[in-house]
């Protein structure tokens, strides 16, 4: 009937009974006609429990040392679900990033797939068999070397994948029932979201939601691949992610029920306005100190933070307080990448002329989306006005067409989140339900 590729995240299969859970939902949609390719992540938090091991016997462990262990996880996970199919009279058989065909760059840790030649899952399907595949990783055709796509790569390669093989849907599976508008463990009152545009899901990814990868939604787009998030642990319909108007969601099975937790015909209305409220709380700010204000300035210290390999946020600029003549600059960026990106900074100081830096990770980032600001006045009023209300300091403001972005300090993130959720009226009459996952 259709051919579909699922994604099931840890939370999924975090133990033997959810191992079973899935299979039976796999095995279900294949024996109902379909062509199933399956793209698994590693068990419960266990790519979290291997970094931590990592960091207790190595501050600086090599990139690809950390590849070839992280990319483990998924390995077991793949055959045990494998086996579990199998078990339920289902042929199925599981495959390496690299045996399905995922070409990568050489960027250990987080790589990017730049082709996907899925001969052998093909071949499998072919034969009526579904085909497991490890998420997260691929192989470099120059060195052979393993490699892993970075945070969410489970998802990119699901979606690398349907692009590829032109599948009707791809599934993404979850511990909760699909989009909200707000995280439903920040936010208990959080709305579900019945369908979502590209744009609106890049911009909830790129602020913080957790539910979908970033370059997952860009493959997405690109390749016009309809995604189907949902959850693994209720028969429910989720959000469904397309550009396209009125199209419907392949591959339901038929004990797949409405979701009743969309809201009414008033909570309809205002979805187009403002999607939801995502935030994030991995972020650090750095702050060069009086630097020289003169042209080129900037350029320069931007071309040295590039070779730390960092992906920046929010910048702004001011006048320093310190003297006439200087300038500070500040910028977010990943706190993951902030080691790297301090290192190259503290080496160039003299070849730049600042005075110092300073870090602060004790930050947290709030944005409000929603493609009805485009033609709706008096958001930003209320988003500020919400906060001034809750008593939430604000330290850095950016904004796109459709996106408002706030810093705060950290630990008034949450407080901030509900506040504004609350104030554009994206409450919901009872709480999200969260099936399984720590949310790590």
């Amino acid at each position: 009937m259709a051919l579909i590729v699922q994604k099931y995240g840890g939370s999924s299969v975090s133990d033997a009974p959810s191992i079973r859970r899935v299979a039976r939902r796999i095995a279900q949609t294949s024996q109902a006609g379909n062509d199933v390719v399956v793209v698994v992540s590693a068990m419960g938090d266990t790519t979290d429990e291997l970094i931590d091991l990592a960091n207790e016997l190595s501050h600086k462990a090599p990139r690809r040392e950390m590849d070839i262990l992280l990319t483990a996880g998924e390995r077991i996970s793949m055959s045990l679900l494998a086996m579990a199919i199998d078990s339920l009279g289902v042929k199925a058989k599981s495959y390496t990033g690299q045996q399905a065909g995922v070409i990568t760059d050489a960027a250990y840790g987080k790589a990017r797939i730049i082709d996907v030649t899925p001969s052998r899952i093909r071949l499998s399907l072919d034969k009526g068999h579904v085909a497991i595949v490890a998420g997260f990783q691929g192989v470099n055709q120059e060195t052979n070397d393993v490699t892993t796509l970075g945070r969410g790569g489970s998802d990119t390669t699901a979606v690398a994948l349907a692009a590829a093989l032109g599948a009707d849907v791809c599934e993404i599976y979850t511990d909760v029932d699909g989009v909200f508008t707000a995280d439903p463990r920040i936010v208990p009152a959080a709305r579900q979201v019945q369908r979502i545009s590209y744009e609106e899901m890049l911009e909830m990814a790129a602020s913080g939601a957790k539910v979908l990868a970033l370059r997952c939604v860009e493959y997405g787009r690109r390749y016009d691949v309809p995604i189907h998030v949902r959850s693994s642990f209720s028969g429910r319909v989720g959000t469904l992610v397309t550009d396209v108007p009125g199209r419907t969601i392949p591959g339901l099975l038929p004990e797949d029920v409405p979701s009743d937790s969309t809201g009414n015909e008033e909570d309809s209305m205002e979805a187009p306005i403002i999607t939801g409220v995502a935030h994030d709380r991995s972020e650090a700010k750095i702050t060069v100190v009086g630097l020289p204000d003169v042209p080129g300035t900037a350029a320069r210290l931007f071309e040295i933070v590039a070779q730390a390999g960092a992906n920046l946020d929010m910048i702004v600029q001011n006048v320093s307080a310190a003297q006439t003549g200087l300038t500070d600059i500040s910028f977010t960026l990943p706190a993951a990448d902030a080691p790297a990106t301090l290192e190259v900074l503290t080496n160039s100081r003299q070849e730049i002329g600042f005075d110092e830096l300073k870090f602060d990770d004790q930050i947290g980032k709030l944005s409000l989306i929603g493609a009805g600001m485009r033609s709706s006045p008096g958001v930003s009023a209320r988003l500020f006005g919400a906060l001034r209300d809750a008593g939430i300091n604000i330290e850095m403001i950016s904004t796109s067409e459709i996106r408002i972005s706030v810093v705060t300090r950290i630990d008034t993130l949450d407080d901030a989140v509900r506040a504004v959720h609350t104030a554009f009226a994206l409450d919901a009459s009872g709480d999200a339900v969260i099936y399984g996952g720590t949310g790590r």
